[in-house]
């Protein structure tokens, strides 16, 4: 059965075939002057409102349908970037949301991850931000992340999302809501707590902020919206084009490794391949002078290659062509 096209496509679709049903000579158009549309994209359609971490926002409001409008647009015609997000995901994915959801957390708040570091785990910003969730070096030792020359847990999938977690845990208790509470992530509780207080608002959202923190909290929504319906906003994958999610050997370390790269050759993996699944090693050799207990993966041989004809793990079945 042929797959219909995606609704949104459909007017762009229609638009071309008319423009070449009716162009004529394209030379004769240049020649006379005339412009030519080579491609149309259609604006998406703003839902009159929706549920993020259990609160609804309403976008019926200039302000908040036109933030919307903005932030839903970008993410679906910025197709490269918006495609990595869903395959880096379907890995990535399975080892948040088990711990938002131990946490007692909103499942949403894993879009959080999506738009501070693009699911890349090594993400570092021209702050000095780093890892998956974006903590600057004092936020992250105020959350239990260990940072030194050796070892920066920042970069530690697992022990990152549970400092986001502490963090955003405060926020929420602070506030009593997850949009001030994730709008807080980015601009700063104090920020946040004196700008309320000055402006006389009740609500983060109706507070007027430097344009990085205003667009924040509608970046989660639009992320969520299309990762939720990719197919409606003209993302069509295959179930093969998503990541694959990578098997892990697990060594307890309580000592030191004086060399890390013979300690990956002893374990049959590339020092490159260690350092990608444990990049809060920082250095080649690990001291640990104090004797600390580490947790390090070893990705086991078979998970390290795609084979054609293997079916990988979909970690959500609405990402993929139906």
């Amino acid at each position: 059965m042929k797959k219909s096209l995606p609704l949104i496509l459909l007017p762009a679709v229609l638009v071309t075939i008319l423009w070449v049903c009716l162009s004529g000579s394209d030379s004769q158009k240049i020649e006379e002057g005339q412009s030519q549309v080579l491609s149309m994209a259609a604006s998406v359609t703003i839902p009159g409102q929706m549920v993020f971490a259990g609160e609804k926002i309403v976008f019926d409001r200039y302000d908040k349908h036109e933030r919307m409008d903005r932030e839903l647009n970008s993410f679906t015609y910025f197709h490269s970037t918006t495609l990595l997000l869903f395959k880096r995901a379907n890995r990535l994915f399975p080892l948040i949301e088990p711990i938002l959801k131990q946490q007692g957390m909103p499942d949403d708040l894993k879009y959080l991850a999506v738009i501070e570091s693009s699911l890349d785990p090594r993400a570092v910003s021209s702050a000095g931000a780093a890892g998956l969730w974006q903590f600057i070096s004092s936020s992250a030792t105020q959350y239990g992340l260990e940072v030194s020359l050796e070892v920066d847990e920042r970069y530690h999938i697992e022990k990152s999302t549970l400092a986001a977690c502490r963090y955003l845990k405060s926020a929420y208790r602070k506030y009593g809501s997850w949009s001030a509470a994730l709008l807080s992530y980015n601009g700063g509780q104090a920020r946040i707590t004196n700008e309320l207080s000055r402006q006389a608002a009740d609500d983060a959202l109706d507070l007027w902020l430097v344009e990085e923190t205003t667009r924040y909290y509608y970046r989660m929504l639009a992320v969520k919206l299309i990762f939720e319906d990719p197919q409606q906003y003209g993302f069509v994958i295959r179930p093969d084009q998503l990541y694959r999610p990578i098997r892990f050997k697990e060594i307890n370390v309580s000592g030191s490794i004086p060399d890390l790269i013979a300690f990956a050759k002893q374990n049959g993996v590339t020092y490159a391949q260690l350092k990608d699944f444990n990049s809060w090693l920082r250095s080649d050799k690990l001291t640990n002078k104090i004797g600390k207990s580490y947790l390090l993966l070893v990705p086991t041989a078979e998970s390290l290659y795609y084979r054609k004809g293997e079916k990988y793990p979909v970690h959500d079945s609405r990402w993929v062509q139906k």
